[in-house]
């Protein structure tokens, strides 16, 4: 089983996403696991402030140390080898390999949703993986978050219907692409489905599919 603790500000925004579809069915069947841990729990005082100035000046606030330590500590309290994924632009560019690796095998894993401005740099002496999704930058880590908890989630062994679900689809060897696919009708507005996949030659549909995924 694969458990993602996510510690945040705005659980709300994630949890709707996390009960629905694929992500429910991988909860359902104990394949999944999904924890909160609210980042304004470990915040400073009569505010529970987890944000501060950034030293040197300019505009927007930092994330502080301390609730970021302290949240991370608490999780690794009970288990010490979770892996903590930080999303940030400065990380390595998320794929569908990478997503693959952390799908073989039972991990916990403890994803940090930064906000504001950014963060205090030291924050990055506790993570194990920076995470990029490309070169854009988002208001917040939680959307990071859900991208990789479901590319992850989706490639468990029984979390899809078919069973080579998720060995053809789109960048499943390297950067191919999934050929075109279709269903009924045959006929649409005068778009038709090609002819070989109607033929029963199976040996012609799998050349033809090869063809069109390069």
């Amino acid at each position: 089983m694969i458990k993602f603790t996510i510690v945040t500000l705005f659980a709300e925004a994630l949890e709707p996403y996390l009960k629905t579809s694929m992500m429910w069915k991988a909860t359902e069947k104990g394949l999944a696991e999904f924890e909160f841990v609210n980042l304004r729990d470990f915040g400073l005082g009569p505010h529970k402030s987890v944000d501060d100035t950034p030293y040197g000046g300019g505009d927007g606030m930092l994330l502080r140390c301390e609730p970021i330590f302290d949240a991370i500590e608490s999780v690794k309290a009970n288990d010490p080898d979770a892996k903590v994924i930080l999303p940030t632009p400065v990380g390595e560019v998320w794929n569908q390999e990478k997503a693959r690796e952390f799908a073989t095998s039972d991990a916990h894993y403890i994803i940090l949703c930064p906000h504001y401005e950014g963060y205090d740099e030291r924050i990055l002496s506790i993570v194990d993986y920076k995470i990029s999704l490309g070169k854009f930058v988002l208001t917040g880590g939680e959307l990071p978050a859900l991208v990789i908890i479901d590319s992850v989630v989706r490639l468990i062994p029984g979390v899809l219907g078919g069973e080579t679900s998720a060995l053809i689809e789109s960048f499943s060897d390297g950067d191919n692409l999934e050929y075109p696919q279709y269903t009924k009708p045959y006929d649409f507005r005068g778009m038709t489905v090609p002819d070989v996949l109607l033929s029963g030659n199976h040996g012609e549909v799998d050349k033809w599919r090869e063809e069109h995924s390069k």
